[in-house]
């Protein structure tokens, strides 16, 4: 059963007068999608995530992601939590055959007294982890989703190079551990 994947990120010193900037950062190091037909949306909720948000505006395909920063930039209080819903290409299977498609992702700043359950200042929402095990019985799927780790894994070390979180961990939904997940579908896979 596929499980929701999520990276947590705590920043050194990270408060309200810096916040955007920090964002900022994390936005840039995306490498969005080339082949997506819509472009990113940001979204800003106050309090919680079950009020309307303050604030929405979607972009074209291709938007700088510091334009898609600056439009919400007034209501990014230390109260509010800043969503940004994009894509990345990664490989998908669409039942015959493998294609490079654009997969959604949203990366989330909450500000220091927004309330969230794990207290991370900065969070990227993969999707589906289905996405980056390979498939036992799909021809080319242990290679495909080695293309799809990587790209997880280059992010992530991109992430700790240039924002130097304190603490940060790729954590999924129902609280499995990522690592073993994969360990065990690897084990299921016939190598030939």
């Amino acid at each position: 059963m596929s499980d929701r994947l999520y990276l947590s990120c705590w920043i050194p010193g990270f408060n309200e007068a810096n916040m955007l900037r920090h964002f900022g950062r994390l936005l840039a190091l995306i490498p969005y999608s080339k082949l997506a037909k819509r472009g990113p949306v940001v979204r800003v909720y106050a309090f919680e995530h079950t009020e309307p948000p303050l604030f929405e505006r979607e972009f074209v395909p291709g938007a700088d992601p510091q334009d898609v920063l600056e439009s919400a930039r007034e209501f990014m209080l230390a109260d509010c939590t800043t969503e940004v819903d994009a894509a990345w290409d990664l490989w998908d299977h669409n039942g015959t055959e493998w294609k490079l498609a654009p997969v959604s992702l949203t990366l989330v700043c909450f500000g220091p007294n927004f309330d969230n359950e794990l207290g991370d200042q900065l969070r990227i929402e993969f999707g589906l982890d289905a996405r980056f095990l390979p498939t036992p019985g799909v021809e080319g799927a242990l290679r495909i989703g080695q293309s799809n780790i990587r790209s997880l894994l280059h992010l992530v070390e991109e992430i700790d190079r240039v924002m130097k979180p304190e603490r940060r961990t790729l954590w999924s939904e129902s609280g499995a551990n990522f690592a073993e997940v994969l360990r065990g579908v690897l084990g299921t896979i016939n190598v030939n």
